[in-house]
């Protein structure tokens, strides 16, 4: 590697650090503000979206101009071609935040102080295997990578286990389906944001082994 390209690929790894600071801190306020009915936490996320999607195209240019330039080979090909995908992962799970945090305002508004005590696993369980991912990017550990992969079906589970919950509860109080379809939406964000977080966790195994594991992936659960 050339002394150049060591110091730009440098600069991209802080980069995408940051962002990825920045997009879990969004996660964790979201899921707070439902948790809490707090409107003004739901608001921070909101406006933050902004930031990090011109941190995204800051992101694709800077891998953009270093595959042009550069033409890295080998690992470092992998690295850059990684950091573009979860560069874009990253922005969807920042939208999935916003997504969130609108449903926590909704849910403020309407006054209903009722949240089902498993959302707060699903909350748990999509933050766990967001930081698990990102851990893995970070520490380059592939081990730690497959083991998030292989939580997905356990997320899959909490949110089809939300949908029959949440419909015997509409069964049973009608007057409250408003509310429980927001929190039904909370749950099916936390779900995607769980799928983005094996997104990354298998970009980073291609990262390091070069394996494409995405599409198994998909077919096992088919």
């Amino acid at each position: 590697m050339s002394v150049l390209l060591s110091k730009e690929i440098t600069v991209l790894k802080k980069k995408i650090l940051q962002m990825a600071a920045i997009v879990e801190e969004s996660v964790r306020k979201a899921v707070s503000a439902v948790k809490l009915k707090n409107e003004v936490l739901a608001d921070e996320v909101i406006q933050n979206d902004d930031g990090i999607d011109i941190m995204e195209n800051e992101l694709e240019e800077e891998c953009l101009k270093i595959l042009a330039l550069h033409q890295p080979v080998a690992i470092d090909l992998r690295y850059v071609v990684a950091c573009l995908k979860i560069n874009n992962d990253l922005e969807r799970i920042g939208d999935l935040a916003v997504n969130i945090a609108q449903r926590a305002k909704a849910i403020s508004h309407l006054g209903d102080d009722f949240i089902p005590d498993s959302i707060g696993e699903e909350i748990e369980k999509a933050l766990l295997m967001l930081k698990m991912s990102l851990d893995s990017f970070v520490e380059i550990d592939v081990k730690l990578a497959s083991e998030v992969s292989r939580m997905d079906d356990e997320i899959d589970a909490l949110n089809r286990n939300m949908y029959k919950e949440i419909g015997k509860m509409i069964i049973k109080n009608p007057e409250r389906t408003e509310h429980l379809l927001h929190v039904l939406g909370v749950s099916r964000q936390l779900e995607r944001i769980g799928d983005y977080a094996c997104n990354i966790s298998e970009d980073v195994i291609y990262m390091i082994e070069g394996k494409i594991v995405r599409h198994s992936r998909h077919s096992s659960k088919s």
